[in-house]
């Protein structure tokens, strides 16, 4: 849904600048004291040479930006663990992001396969944070549904506790130990 609001936009950008490209120059006459240097005029051919090019410029222009989107895409993919808060199994907005481009992936992608990992930090007792571990890789789950993955590529598996990212006992070790781990099976 990103890749296609920024399509927009640049198509909009895209648009202007080609209409401003074809604007009028006025009614001057030629040879009517136009102070003109020769830098200008050749910015002016450029811009009409483009206005006449404008449906290869495009293609060029798409091109690029499906480039730029596509490594944008691989960027978000290669975020793949996700962090709670305290006690919560809400998906943080700063996540969202890189879960979609995880959701686009799936979606795009039947065969690929994903094991979400839930995780909790040490306090509590170990059923209830089990519980809490897949009730975070729940909601996960959750949001790459709605986003396009399918019930079928996705697993859920809890383990609490029992492997920490982080030994400690401090909020530092506990904050990177509530998380769910998202992990390809196949690509």
């Amino acid at each position: 849904m990103q890749t296609t609001a920024l399509y927009k936009a640049l198509g909009l950008a895209f648009g202007a600048l080609l209409v401003t490209a074809c604007a009028s120059k006025g009614d001057m006459e030629e040879g009517a004291g136009s102070s003109m240097t020769a830098t200008e005029q050749q910015a002016n051919e450029a811009a009409d040479d483009a206005a006449t090019r404008g449906v290869e410029t495009a293609s060029l222009s798409g091109e690029a930006l499906q480039a730029e989107a596509n490594a944008a895409q691989a960027k978000l993919m290669e975020m793949t663990v996700f962090y709670f808060d305290f006690d919560q199994t809400t998906i943080k907005s700063d996540s969202k992001a890189a879960l979609s481009a995880h959701a686009a992936y799936l979606a795009a992608n039947k065969s690929a396969r994903v094991v979400l990992e839930g995780h909790a930090d040490e306090r509590g007792t170990v059923e209830y944070n089990l519980a809490l571990g897949e009730r975070r890789a729940m909601a996960v789950r959750r949001y790459l549904l709605a986003n396009g993955a399918a019930a079928g590529q996705l697993e859920v598996v809890s383990f609490g506790e029992e492997r920490p990212a982080m030994m400690g006992h401090d909020d530092n070790s506990w904050s990177k130990n509530r998380r769910v781990e998202v992990k390809y099976q196949s690509r």
